[in-house]
This record gives structure tokens, C-alpha cells and sequence, in this order.
């Protein structure tokens, strides 16, 4: 393979800026956690053009400017194709997509200058359209990769027959597809997409990989059902904490899963660092899923 098809190296984690307009943070403070989350070893930071009402991306870029000299070992991604009524970009008056050549160049144009990041190392069509035609999203691939844009492409919530069609199109290989996956999310294990991103070689990034949030809802009953279930595989390890057992059961999928962590506490991040180190058994892997889908397999 050759530069262009050789697939990015992503690592095994990456962060998350879905809520980061809900985390509160000052530039300064936007600055020290991209800093410290550099340092546990993250080096791909996970964007769309619309996160925080369209306004995440220039956030990040502001923060990210004390850092520019350490671009070339990150890895920077951003979706695009979802618009809905919002106060930063004007005239769109309801939820769409737009999957046009001239709306994918513009908006990968526009998430590199808010970004501050000179290229994206990734660019996905953040959801499928009913109606998107696979040959202006290859023009505007070839126009991004050929001007130096946009270096690798793939798509997010894609299913398996929609992946493998824009892929009959697209010249560039598509090197993900980023599917909601956690204990509280298990469709794409049963239904086929998994497999058939296992039969492309092609690794799932993973939205959404502690349920939104439900893995810390005492109220959940599913929630209360894993969590019990984390704490009696996670005693082989000595290890107590839920978010860190669950980032593991994704990690230890052989589809080469890659979670990303949407937490703004460095803490948080850690917690999902120290998963890479757990290593478990297809039997413990499979008691957790039975915990997730309320019943013992087959």
C-alpha cells in the first residue's frame, strides 16, 4: 500500500469532543486537558461540524493553537453532513443532511480553519442519507484528498450493505466506520455489521461507549445488571472500576474496536487508558454480553 491507502494509525483510543461545550472550559483550561490528554498516550481527537451547535470545533482550535508545533503526531477527525437550525451558521430552517459535493468541501474546508489544524487526518459522512448519491461524495473525496484536505476518509453509522456500496464508488478506501457500540448497545454484535467490517479489515470506532452515561445510572436496571456483572469478572484483575471493564470488553473484541472517550476529566480518560492493560477470557467477554442482552446465549 501506498501512503494514500494505507489506513491512519488511530491507537487503540480516542478523545472525544461530542459535549465539550458542556464541560465549561476557559481556552486555558481547553489547552491543559488537550495537554494532559496527549500525555496518557491519545493522540486522535474526534470532532463533527456540528458538536456543540456548531461551535466545538473553533473552540478546540482556539486551544489548540498554543499547541500547533505537536500536529504531526496527532490525528484529527470530523464528520460532516448534518445541519439543523442553529445560531452559527445561518438559513437552515429544519434538520437535514446534505451530502452534496459542494457542502462536503466546504465544510471540511471550514473544520480545518476552525480546527486550526491545517488537514484533517480523517473526514466521515457523519450519517447516512435515504437519498445521498454516492458520486458527489466521491467527487468531493478525490477533490479533499487531491488538494491535500483531507488525508484518509470514512463514514459513521453506516450499515454493512450502505458502507459496501459507497465503497464501490469511492476511490480512497473508507479505514472506518464509526457505529454506537457499548454493553448498553449490542445490535451491530448479532446483526452482521461486525463481521462484515471483520471480513473488510476495516476497525469500528465506537460512539458512545459507556451508554451515554448509563453505566453510572443507579436507576437503570440494565445498568445495575452489568455493573454487577463488571465487578464479579473484574475480581480476576483486581479491578473496580465499571468505566474501565466496560472500555475493556470493547477493547478486547477481535474486530479491533476503538472506543472514543467523550469525558472532559482527565481522570475519566485515564480510567479508559488503564483498560488497554486488561486482557479478558472469551468466556468473561461473553458473561458480560449475556449481562447486556438479559439472557445466557444459546
Amino acid at each position: 500500500m501506498n501512503a494514500a491507502t494505507t489506513p491512519p494509525d488511530l491507537g487503540r483510543l480516542s478523545h472525544g469532543h461530542w459535549r465539550a461545550a458542556r464541560w465549561g472550559l476557559s481556552d486555558h483550561a481547553y489547552t491543559r486537558l488537550i495537554e494532559a490528554v496527549i500525555e496518557t498516550g491519545i493522540t486522535t481527537f474526534d470532532h463533527a461540524d456540528c458538536y456543540g451547535r456548531y461551535t466545538t470545533e473553533a473552540a478546540f482550535g482556539r486551544a489548540f493553537r498554543p499547541l500547533a508545533d505537536m500536529r504531526d503526531r496527532l490525528k484529527i477527525v470530523s464528520k460532516c453532513g448534518i445541519l439543523f437550525p442553529n445560531d452559527t451558521l445561518p438559513g437552515i430552517t429544519h434538520k437535514h443532511y446534505d451530502n452534496t459535493r459542494e457542502h462536503i468541501i466546504a465544510s471540511a474546508e471550514r473544520s480545518v480553519a476552525n480546527l486550526n489544524c491545517g488537514y484533517l487526518d480523517l473526514l466521515l459522512i457523519h450519517r447516512p442519507s435515504p437519498c445521498a448519491d454516492p458520486e458527489a461524495i466521491a467527487a468531493a473525496f478525490d477533490y479533499l484528498h487531491q488538494n491535500g484536505t483531507v488525508r484518509h476518509f470514512g463514514v459513521s453509522n453506516y450499515s454493512a450493505a450502505k458502507f459496501s456500496m459507497l465503497q464501490s464508488y469511492v476511490r480512497q478506501p473508507l479505514v472506518t466506520n464509526q457505529i454506537e457500540l457499548s454493553l448498553w448497545h449490542t445490535p451491530s454484535f448479532s446483526d452482521g455489521l461486525l463481521d462484515f467490517l471483520l471480513e473488510k479489515r476495516v476497525k469500528p470506532m465506537a460512539w458512545s461507549p459507556l451508554g451515554g452515561g448509563k453505566l453510572f445510572d443507579t436507576a437503570d436496571e440494565t445498568g445495575a445488571r452489568i455493573r454487577q456483572t463488571l465487578y464479579e469478572v473484574g475480581e480476576a484483575y483486581g479491578e473496580t472500576r465499571p468505566d474501565t471493564l466496560a472500555y475493556a470488553w470493547l477493547l478486547n473484541h477481535p474486530a479491533g474496536i476503538m472506543p472514543v472517550v467523550g469525558s472532559g476529566k482527565i481522570e475519566h480518560i485515564r480510567n479508559a487508558v488503564d483498560a488497554l492493560n486488561i486482557r479478558f477470557s472469551e468466556a468473561e467477554w461473553i458473561k458480560l454480553y449475556s449481562a447486556a442482552i438479559g439472557h445466557d446465549v444459546p
